[in-house]
């Protein structure tokens, strides 16, 4: 009886978690859970996150994200997480419907830790963007209610020696973006500041600065993004990640980087 339940497990065994959820309990998936016949007819209040800013620099990827999230009119949230490490060498954004998007998130970040240990190596930066576009294509029905996400995935390839950045569409298409991208309700703005403040090879602080400066913008104009916050001491959620791995920024350099951004700004008394 033993050796056989062995045969059965050995004989289901798969390097991605989510068949094995798929196959076993579909019902524990994020995109299976069923809605109400009432909340499917009715477009639902729940909070959504928005807005991510993501660039290369000299020597890796960098990803950012504000820390609100807002329901219709109302913000629902000041201390949301919005970008998460996926695993040592990638980082993710997310934007949309909160709920769905945080525990898509860990689920990826359950994905790619069973992959490693079933293969023992971890998954390609190609195996990893595919793998998360297939779980967003699981959320098309869910999204087609109104209740998308759309991330941003970024990491360093250790093979080609280089950070690269993905982004994706609510069918679970995946894009390779070249220097920066944005997501979110506040991503037109953030763009433009990109567009002026981002060049090839910043040093890492010179990138933290431009996201910050550029999720400021994104705040300035767009109110369901939150801009760096000195009275409740709230600071954007910033990673980057290179050859050494994914890394979070400190709130201290934070608050300094927001200090001189702010500063600045009053310096010249500007409006806009």
């Amino acid at each position: 009886m033993q050796e056989t339940t062995a045969n059965q497990v050995a004989g289901n065994a798969t390097s991605s978690f989510t068949e094995h959820l798929q196959r076993d309990r579909p019902d524990l998936l994020p995109y299976n859970r069923a809605m109400p016949a009432a909340a499917a007819a009715t477009p639902l209040q729940v909070p959504h996150a928005t807005t991510i800013v993501a660039m290369s620099y000299g020597g890796g990827v960098l990803m950012a994200g504000d820390r609100r999230a807002t329901m219709g009119n109302v913000i629902a949230s000041r201390h949301i997480e919005k970008v998460f490490p996926a695993d040592r060498y990638s980082v993710l954004g997310i934007a949309g419907t909160a709920g769905i998007a945080i525990d898509l998130t860990r689920l990826f970040q359950v994905e790619l830790e069973h992959y490693e240990k079933i293969e023992g190596t971890l998954l390609s930066l190609d195996g990893k963007a595919n793998r998360l576009g297939a779980m967003i294509r699981g959320n098309l029905p869910m999204a087609l209610q109104g209740l998308a996400v759309v991330p941003l995935f970024a990491g360093f390839d250790t093979t080609a020696g280089v950070g690269r950045l993905f982004s994706y569409d609510v069918t679970g298409g995946r894009y390779e973006e070249r220097e920066h991208h944005t997501v979110g309700s506040g991503s037109v703005f953030a763009r433009g500041a990109l567009k002026k403040l981002w060049r090839p090879n910043l040093a890492e602080a010179e990138a933290v600065s431009v996201a910050v400066e550029s999720l400021y913008d994104a705040a300035d104009d767009d109110s369901a993004t939150g801009g760096p916050d000195p009275v409740r001491q709230l600071w954007p959620v910033v990673y980057t990640v290179n050859r050494d791995g994914a890394r979070r920024i400190p709130e201290s350099e934070l608050a300094a980087v927001a200090g001189r951004i702010i500063e600045a700004r009053s310096a010249e008394r500007r409006e806009a």
